[in-house]
């Protein structure tokens, strides 16, 4: 495995953190600023928002430049950020250190998936994905608890000092571990990277990650208060319940990626399908402990399974011009994040209880699988048109060539000699 691609996990480690680890201080947050709770919720929207604008904004304008800097840039405004955030002496300047932070999010894991799928044999592509977002999950099980501990013991900016230093530790891992990659041999511009949203495929692609990601979310935002509210645990359990969640979120991660190398289609409609399933089962299920603790490890991991499918996909239909579409493809999954957050807060708003965020999920993952069985059929069908169309040149050919030789052998062809008699 290139050590390359470890650098990258630590750089999603680090992005990974600052994204969530603030849903668990925000009470220390609102008071330190004096805002209500509905306010400091604003540095996580606002966060998911900035996200989106840098994905589009900050990749088109580095598709002409050498990727490696640009990750190495990216890595300095992410740093620059989280320091903002943790110096902030009041909410404004926090909510600044955070978009500033949110806007290399995007960027750094589109441009990064590029370069990760580079450094190895195209056959592993989804896999190398699949290894840096491992850096993302990793965040999930490990960081934001120990991240929540540290704000809770030492004061709510020393989490956000840690996560400057980890931002530190990736900057020097890219600089050393990451090789720089050739040059591409054709010109790349924005309107070639542009060009790249021509292809149905991508635009499917791009809609089978909003919505897939946005069940799994929906259901996820709310999830504290299915726990308790529902299942019947208490409040101490949530953190290492939510532990769980993020297990499965590394393993079904591992694993989607090493199927999507095999077969990307098949994989997303299996796991597609399957996280259908798990989401209507724990809508009706909640109330059981048991069934709980299993539905929330396998929404976690064929939830997360999708990602490195989704990301490849993007890439591979987006053909010589994949830096763009991969941004646009990290600002789906949070786009897909508030669609499922907005859908689940309609649901409790509308008195359906603390179990309709979870069906509301099973309904959008519902018909992203529908989406994408038809993108499926249809890449399908051009493959087949494609190689029947080949096989029809070739037979074409060989007829051509067959009457060549024919008429040649029997001396009537545009290139028998004719034959002159002696004079």
């Amino acid at each position: 495995m290139p050590l390359g691609l470890i650098a990258l996990a630590i750089g999603a480690f680090g992005i990974g953190l600052t994204e969530f680890v603030i849903m668990g201080l925000l009470p220390e947050v609102a008071q330190d600023f004096g805002v209500t709770e509905s306010a400091a919720g604003w540095l996580i929207s606002g966060y998911a928002l900035a996200v989106v604008v840098g994905a589009l904004v900050l990749t088109a304008a580095a598709t002409r430049l050498p990727k490696k800097p640009v990750l190495l840039g990216l890595i300095v405004l992410f740093i620059i950020g989280n320091v903002l955030t943790a110096l902030a002496d009041d909410y404004g300047i926090a909510m600044l250190g955070r978009i500033i932070a949110a806007l290399c999010h995007g960027a750094f894991f589109g441009i990064g998936s590029v370069v990760a799928a580079g450094l190895v044999a195209p056959e592993k592509k989804a896999g190398a994905i699949a290894i840096m977002f491992t850096g993302l999950t990793a965040a999930n099980v490990f960081g934001v608890p120990f991240g929540t501990f540290l704000g809770q013991e030492l004061g709510w900016r020393s989490t956000f000092w840690a996560i400057s230093g980890i931002g530190v530790l990736a900057f020097v891992g890219i600089a050393l571990l990451v090789p720089r990659l050739p040059r591409p041999t054709a010109h790349v511009s924005l309107r070639s990277e542009l060009s790249a949203f021509r292809s149905g495929q991508v635009w499917f692609s791009l809609i089978v990650t909003i919505l897939a990601f946005g069940g799994m979310f929906g259901a996820f935002t709310y999830i504290a208060y299915t726990l308790t509210e529902v299942s019947g645990f208490a409040t101490s359990t949530v953190p290492w319940l939510l532990v769980l969640f993020g297990a499965g979120l590394v393993l079904g991660n591992w694993l989607g990626g090493r199927l999507a190398d095999r077969a990307i289609d098949r994989t997303l409609v299996i796991f597609i399908a399957a996280l259908v399933m798990v989401l209507a089962l724990f809508s009706v299920a909640a109330p059981s402990g048991i069934a709980t603790i299993i539905a929330l490890f396998l929404m976690g991991g064929f939830g997360f399974g999708t990602v490195p499918g989704l990301q490849s996909r993007v890439m591979q239909y987006a053909g010589g011009a994949p830096t763009l579409a991969s941004g646009a493809n990290i600002g789906a999954f949070n786009i897909g994040n508030a669609l499922g957050a907005w859908a689940g807060g309609m649901g409790i708003s509308a008195g359906l209880g603390y179990t309709s965020p979870i069906w509301m999920g099973a309904i959008l993952t519902g018909i992203a699988l529908v989406v994408m069985v038809v993108a499926a059929a249809r890449a399908r069908s051009a493959l087949s048109r494609d190689a029947l169309s080949r096989d029809a040149v070739s037979r074409d050919v060989l007829s051509r060539d067959a009457l060549s030789r024919d008429a040649v052998s029997s001396g009537t062809g545009p290139t028998a000699v004719a034959s002159v008699p002696a004079g």
